[in-house]
């Protein structure tokens, strides 16, 4: 009997009354078709073979998916078990047992949640935890089963963590531990989350603080040498409009040409950059629009306005802000590149505006949704009045005036 070609596959229909119509190959192998749902065709690849006396039918997949080529390759590759005194049938169902095993360790379990539950995080920080997992976790309770993965495994998992001075990282880990945990008994793999059993068993954070200047006179200080910045221009572009729009340091240092609308003085942050995951509006002062246009000749044709000098692809490195901080001479314990924040909050505080304000300023999460909405709509005019009038007193206070500050009420 001739073996099949590709037409004869392709054509190959049911016999009548639907009846299932078998074409024969070469060597055990042939064709099945059979009508399937709503007039559909199913044509799948079967292979006989005897072993040990015992006559047995494998699947070998389903065409077109698997071409004839592809389906005479598994054939003969299944012909060589045969010939090694190994059954096929037996072999794929401890594939199966395997995969299935598989399936249930920690680090699958895992993956599978740090795929599923963080695609609406930012890039860096699915990065970040994943990295966590694989330094941290994997190496000592990933091949385990997670339904016998104990409390007391994952707590010397965070007691490792703990023990090389990165107690806040240990915290951490043991949330997303406890996330893991919840995911399993949610998709059939666990019994109950262990890491619930931990609670209390890390010694609570320490609030940490930002270094951050507040006083008028050393803020004043602090402006002027930034204006005298004499590294890159680029950074000290960055420095000069840091003060100014008080982002967090990772939304400044990725700002993105497109998310500017100079003529509309505003800057807005996509949610998918903001930690909050909402979109941010940040109004432009002309202090600020001086600055992006004195950059714009610089990078206005790439697509960060801040890019590293090592690529135009990369926006600068997390540090930069902080080491140029350190090159004018302020430490770490007096500023740093989130102090800007803190720097903003006191002082506008202090000057009599709306706390409501500065706080969606801040980009400060709202856990009241129709709370947030209403704010955002509320706070808008009075934030941009406090944006212009927060950069005229930085201007004035850098040169030098005695001045008072303008108030929300002026």
């Amino acid at each position: 009997m001739m073996p099949l070609t590709e037409m004869q596959v392709r054509n190959a229909k049911a016999g009548e009354n639907d009846k299932v119509v078998r074409l024969p190959d070469e060597r055990g192998l042939y064709l099945e078709v059979r009508a399937g749902k709503k007039g559909q065709l199913r044509k799948g690849w079967r292979f006989r073979y005897e072993f040990q006396g015992r006559e047995t039918m494998l699947s070998l997949g389903v065409y077109p998916d698997v071409s004839l080529k592809d389906a005479r390759i598994r054939r003969d590759d299944t012909r060589k078990l045969i010939a090694n005194g190994i059954d096929p049938s037996a072999a794929r169902k401890a594939d199966k047992t395997i995969v299935q095993a598989n399936a249930e360790t920690f680090e699958f379990v895992a993956r599978e949640w740090h795929k599923s539950h963080l695609s609406r995080s930012s890039e860096s920080h699915a990065a970040e935890i994943l990295h966590r997992l694989e330094r941290d976790v994997f190496p000592w309770v990933g091949s385990k089963p997670v339904r016998d993965v104990t409390a007391p495994e994952l707590l010397m998992v965070v007691r490792r963590i703990e023990s090389r001075g990165a107690a806040e990282t240990a915290r951490r880990v043991l949330q997303y531990l406890s996330r893991i945990g919840r995911y399993a008994v949610a998709t059939g793999r666990g019994e109950r989350d262990p890491a619930a059993d931990l609670r209390g068993a890390l010694p609570p954070a320490n609030k940490k603080h930002f270094a951050s200047l507040t006083e008028a006179k050393d803020v004043a200080a602090l402006l002027r040498a930034i204006d005298g910045y004499q590294g890159s221009h680029i950074v000290r572009c960055a420095l000069r409009l840091a003060p100014l729009v008080f982002v967090r340091p990772g939304e400044l240092r990725k700002a993105e040409w497109c998310e500017f609308d100079l003529e509309g003085a505003e800057w807005r942050i996509p949610a998918a950059r903001m930690k909050m995951k909402e979109l941010h509006i940040v109004p432009l002062s002309r202090q600020c629009i001086e600055i992006i246009r004195e950059l714009q000749p610089l990078t206005g044709t790439g697509q960060y306005l801040f890019p590293s000098v090592r690529s135009v692809g990369r926006p600068i490195s997390d540090n930069t802000l902080n080491g140029a901080l350190r090159r004018l001479g302020f430490t770490k314990e007096q500023m740093c590149a989130h102090g800007f924040r803190s720097m903003a909050s006191t002082m506008l505080n202090e000057q009599g505006w709306n706390r409501d304000a500065i706080e969606k300023q801040l980009a400060h999460g709202e856990r009241n949704a129709i709370r947030a909405s209403y704010n955002f709509a509320l706070y808008l005019p009075e934030r941009r009045r406090m944006m212009v009038a927060w950069s005229d007193y930085l201007e004035a206070l850098k040169a030098g005036a005695r001045i008072t500050p303008i108030h929300a009420s002026a």
